[in-house]
């Protein structure tokens, strides 16, 4: 399947402040720029637009063939376990056509543990 076909939609909890919402955004702005997706959609489970049913309709309308849910949580809890897969279920009986995949949330990645000693080296070279 050719990258044009599939889409990356990153999922955030949702805040009502916007700036905690600012994330999420950034990290879309930056994967279309990387270019590894024709097509890359955010979305939020609540709080905050577009919800994930929304963004999955947005990348069907773009000619998605397949669609890569990600989770942007840390971990796998109830939100992920339970209710993405319910909405990613939902999303499929809606659109037959089109292979949609629950990726895993962010952590624990390997890669991941390298930005929490970063973040902890930048914390005690304060003065």
């Amino acid at each position: 399947m050719t990258k044009d076909k599939i889409a990356l939609l990153l999922i955030a909890h949702g805040s009502r402040q916007e700036e905690a919402n600012a994330d999420l955004r950034e990290a879309v702005s930056a994967m279309r720029k990387r270019g590894e997706f024709a097509i890359v959609e955010g979305t939020f489970l609540e709080l905050a637009e577009p919800t994930i049913e929304e963004g999955g309709a947005r990348c069907v309308e773009q000619g998605a063939k397949r669609v890569v849910m990600l989770p942007y949580f840390l971990s796998a809890g109830v939100h992920v376990r339970e209710d993405l897969t319910a909405i990613r279920r939902k999303l499929a009986e809606k659109f037959p056509e089109v292979d949609f995949r629950l990726a895993e949330p962010l952590g624990p990645h390997p890669l991941l543990l390298e930005i929490v000693a970063e973040r902890a080296r930048q914390a005690t070279s304060r003065s």
